[in-house]
């Protein structure tokens, strides 16, 4: 493997990590960088591309388990975090998140092969850059004017489910599952901070699951001279991953969805006249 290879691996990992839990759809993204990049590399065939991403996803999960790792230890039993709020009844609990996840995982099983079939296409991810834009641009404008959860603590099975619809309109490529969690937990009345934890949360077990599946699939593809080209990615998607997320929930509830939903018609723009 060369420095080239090395390079494009870095940054498709980079790419990953930074956009995979934004609200700006990491399909989106990951569409430019292939066109312009993975194609460049001596170790491409669609097999080992597809391997590849699902590697590199695996580094963004990485990232999100060690950041919420109290959170899921608590939630199996394994280690006792203090009540919120000094209510011993509001803390986050697995049924929460099984709850939300129960929409999207029935729905994904029974339309995964349509969705991979005919909704994964570089036209169908630009409707799903804008609509997941207006999305955004009508949670903000039209949640609460004062939010009724402040902490991720505060959420009820009812929430969690309704949250988990929203996740559903996610199974469209370039909707980002990231945008439509959020806004819906927004519009139900979560500040930006609690709908973004629960976002985040919930995403880890159906990617791991889905990420996990893929890659049994796929195993045969990392062979010993692509080796180098997965590790470099993993690690990069895992560190540009554990930044971003650091740094978007440290920033959500001052700057909201808008800015991103701009971002995501700005690189819908880019992608038409790029790709297309």
């Amino acid at each position: 493997m060369n420095l080239w290879e090395i390079f494009v691996a870095f940054v498709l990992g980079l790419v990953e990590g930074l956009t995979e839990f934004a609200p700006v759809s990491s399909t989106g993204h990951m569409i430019i960088v292939d066109d312009t990049l993975l194609h460049s590399t001596s170790l491409f065939s669609p097999q080992v591309a597809n391997t590849f991403k699902v590697v590199i996803q695996l580094g963004s999960i990485l990232a999100a388990v060690i950041i919420f790792k109290d959170r899921f230890l608590n939630m199996f039993g394994l280690k006792k975090l203090p009540s919120a709020n000094g209510n011993p009844r509001e803390r986050l609990r697995l049924s929460q998140v099984l709850v939300g996840l129960i929409p999207a995982g029935v729905l994904g099983v029974l339309f995964n092969n349509y969705i991979d079939e005919y909704l994964f296409s570089v036209h169908t991810v630009l409707i799903g850059l804008v609509a997941g834009a207006l999305l955004m641009i009508a949670a903000d404008w039209f949640r609460p004017a004062r939010p009724k959860v402040v902490s991720v603590d505060q959420i009820t099975h009812k929430q969690a489910l309704i949250i988990g619809l929203f996740q559903c309109i996610a199974l469209w490529p370039g909707f980002s599952r990231s945008g439509s969690t959020i806004s819906g937990g927004v519009l139900l009345g979560l500040n930006h901070r609690a709908a973004s934890d629960f976002t985040f949360i919930m995403a880890v077990p159906i990617m791991a699951g889905a990420s996990f599946l893929s890659l049994l699939k796929n195993w045969q593809y990392i062979t010993i001279d692509a080796l180098p080209f997965f590790v470099v990615g993993f690690i990069s998607a895992f560190l540009f991953a554990w930044l971003a997320i650091r740094f978007f929930l440290r920033l959500i509830n001052r700057i909201k969805l808008v800015p991103f939903a701009l971002y995501r018609i700005v690189l819908a723009a880019v992608i038409f006249f790029w790709v297309l």
